[in-house]
């Protein structure tokens, strides 16, 4: 009988670990990290009330990197048996003496480690069988199809939970692990009229189940999403306000964190190239990365290299304070890591002023448009040049007056930032970056 994956099973990784530094030492490795993990998932899909899926997933891995002076190897296996183990560290070790010397490589430095490993309440494991599972993702779907007779099809709804345990290691002296769990119901429904068919969807994630959405909800959300897109037109070309929902909106944010990474400043690939202190947004546009926020989907109490996670004000009166790090691009940079090794740990979007909500920030915008959704990759992040496919409502007098489609947004992401007018209380807390719909002053819509 297979044993579960829950923090019992953090001993068993941290012998593994243990071994591989060991090994490495031997070896001659003057440094060495290894990560080790479990993880164990089930999913089903439901499609038209039939089970199109049942997927029960379960993985395990041993990644372990050395150092021999400045060369670096790694080296990873999914068997955690000793002897693999032995056999990883020798192939990192092979690999560390061909490879060039790198005078920024190495480990995180030991002042910079997590000391203390808060709880941040990440472990909620659901007692979810394979049969109660197909009957949520049924009665989602059921609900989204009960929307509206116009819902003619779907591409199913699905019910999925997983956890893992991961334990991390190094040579300074550091062995840690937690547990987490993530679990999700989403659904993809179509409307159609006449030749016309629309798709749209919804979904919700948490780490614990009784916080997510009820099934039915999110099925009635991806129904009434669908039936809203038909009926839509294309636009003339015209430069208008754009106000972007929550979950395009943390794409937005996502271009910024791309380009204050270390590694895009020192290989001086950013339209953002040496931002830090300059005005990038709005006074009144804040941005806080709170790692610590308990059962939240980005929440970590060391990244991926054990430094410790901190709170931090990543942009304070529309000023960027600084970057995104890891050890080694803080190296490369003659800075210090900002414990972002892995990426970043729940950034909060704030404003300062009163953050006004969906109806107002229609509103305000009066005329313009609404994306809720994008397509295409268009955006050079050395440039900010920002060109992508959208579609969603054209809105008139502060209301939304109808769907839309097959159309282009552009503009550059550091005037797109600059014309930033409002951010919403509407807040989407479904993923690292959190935030509520954003409105642009304007920008170049490509249609007809």
């Amino acid at each position: 009988m297979q044993q579960a994956v829950d923090r019992t099973r953090i001993p068993e990784l941290e012998s593994v670990v243990s071994l591989a530094l060991e090994e490495a030492r031997r070896r001659g490795a003057t440094q060495c990290e290894a990560d080790a993990s479990l993880q164990q998932g089930l999913s089903a899909t439901v499609r038209l009330g039939e089970v199109d899926t049942i997927e029960y997933q379960r993985d395990r891995g041993l990644g372990v990197t050395v150092y021999i002076g400045k060369r670096k190897g790694s080296a990873s296996t999914a068997d955690l048996g000793p002897q693999a183990v032995r056999e990883t560290v020798e192939k990192a070790c092979t690999i560390a003496r061909y490879t060039a010397e790198d005078p920024c490589a190495g480990l995180a430095d030991p002042e910079d480690l997590a000391r203390e490993i808060p709880d941040l309440d990440l472990d909620h494991p659901w007692s979810l069988t394979p049969e109660q599972a197909v009957e949520l993702a049924r009665a989602c779907e059921s609900a989204g199809l009960a929307v509206d007779r116009r819902i003619t099809n779907s591409e199913g709804a699905t019910v999925g939970s997983n956890r893992g345990v991961r334990v991390y290691g190094n040579s300074h002296g550091f062995l840690a692990g937690y547990c987490s769990t993530s679990h999700s119901v989403s659904c993809v429904l179509l409307a159609s009229d006449g030749d016309e068919m629309q798709r749209d969807y919804w979904y919700t994630t948490a780490r614990d189940p009784a916080d997510l959405e009820a099934a039915e909800a999110v099925g009635r959300k991806a129904g009434e999403r669908a039936v809203a897109r038909l009926g839509a037109r294309k636009l003339a070309t015209r430069r208008v306000p754009v106000l972007f929902a929550p979950e395009m909106a943390r794409g937005l944010f996502g271009h910024f964190i791309g380009a204050i990474r270390g590694a895009s400043q020192y290989r001086k690939a950013s339209f953002l190239l040496g931002a830090a202190g300059q005005q990038v947004f709005p006074a009144f546009l804040q941005m806080h990365e709170r790692p610590h926020i308990p059962k939240a989907l980005a929440s970590s109490p060391f990244d991926a290299e054990g430094v410790a996670t901190r709170d931090r004000d990543l942009v304070s009166g529309g000023v960027l304070q600084g970057y995104v790090l890891s050890s080694y691009s803080a190296r490369k940079l003659g800075l210090r890591t900002t414990g972002n090794a892995g990426g970043i740990h729940n950034l909060i979007v704030t404003s300062s002023a009163e953050a006004p909500d969906f109806a107002q920030l229609l509103a305000r915008m009066r005329t313009g448009l609404l994306v809720t959704e994008l397509m295409g990759q268009g955006v050079n992040g050395v440039t900010g040049d920002y060109s992508r496919g959208a579609s969603g409502f054209w809105v008139e007098e502060g209301a939304i007056a109808y769907p839309v489609q097959e159309i282009t947004i552009a503009g550059n992401l550091r005037e797109m930032y600059a014309n930033i007018v409002a951010v919403g209380s509407d807040v989407d807390t479904r993923g690292a970056i959190r935030t509520g719909s954003v409105l642009l002053e304007g920008m170049t819509v490509a249609g007809e």
